[in-house]
């Protein structure tokens, strides 16, 4: 199992989407405006880990089963 950031990069880039991209599909769907394309690298960097709001969100717009989203979490928790 690959840790989120590694998870989240390899499915935006699947889906052919930028970092900016993702993070507006993000605004659309949450009607949250608290997230940006530096916060997306920041996931894909492994700076931060995106908590179960997002990632609800992320499964929506990547098109991926939250259980997988949550067990990619832990393990990249595990990893920092």
């Amino acid at each position: 199992m690959e840790p989120i950031w590694s998870l989240v990069r390899r499915l935006r880039k699947q889906r052919g989407l930028t970092q900016y991209q993702l993070a507006d599909m993000l605004v659309s769907l949450s009607s949250n405006r608290g997230v940006s394309r530096h916060e997306v690298a920041r996931w894909e960097r492994g700076k931060r880990v995106p908590g179960p709001y997002w990632q609800r969100w992320l499964s929506a717009a990547l098109d991926v089963p939250s259980e997988q989203l949550h067990a990619a979490a832990r393990r990249g928790r595990r990893l920092r």
